[in-house]
């Protein structure tokens, strides 16, 4: 067997740094709407204000509420959708759609004006499947 037949080795990827990181939960004690925890992680002691935390994520559970209430318009998004077997969602965004690009906008302009300062990042949820909110802390590197 020649060399030319093998596969090549894929390069090792570059090293990144590894910081570490802090999990805020979702809350299932009103059901499965997502939800998060307001409970002030140890870890952040001293980097943010707690009532800024909580304002933060209080702001996100209010704008998940938001998505996942059911109104007259939603209602009719989604008989609109049956009646165009779905191809109305080709041209338009659905109600949690928006929501969501708005908790987006709302997690970045936070990072750039209260986190990132602080040397704290916040991950948008839905990188995370919805299950937790990802908070790394930039100026403490991980051990490994």
């Amino acid at each position: 067997m020649n060399n030319s037949n093998r596969m090549s080795e894929p390069a090792t990827p570059a090293l990144q740094p590894s910081y570490m990181k802090i999990f805020v939960q979702r809350d299932y004690s009103d059901g499965t709407s997502v939800k998060f925890q307001t409970r002030f992680p140890s870890e952040l002691e001293g980097r943010i204000e707690r009532h800024i935390f909580e304002s933060t994520i209080n702001r996100l559970n209010e704008y998940f509420a938001e998505a996942e209430k059911g109104s007259c318009s939603t209602y009719c998004e989604g008989c609109l959708a049956c009646i165009t077997a779905y191809l109305v969602y080709m041209c338009s965004e659905t109600h949690y759609e928006k929501c969501l690009r708005k908790i987006s906008k709302y997690i970045a302009s936070q990072n750039e004006r209260i986190y990132n300062p602080k040397g704290l990042q916040l991950t948008d949820p839905t990188y995370r499947g919805l299950r937790v909110i990802e908070i790394s802390i930039l100026d403490r590197p991980m051990r490994t």
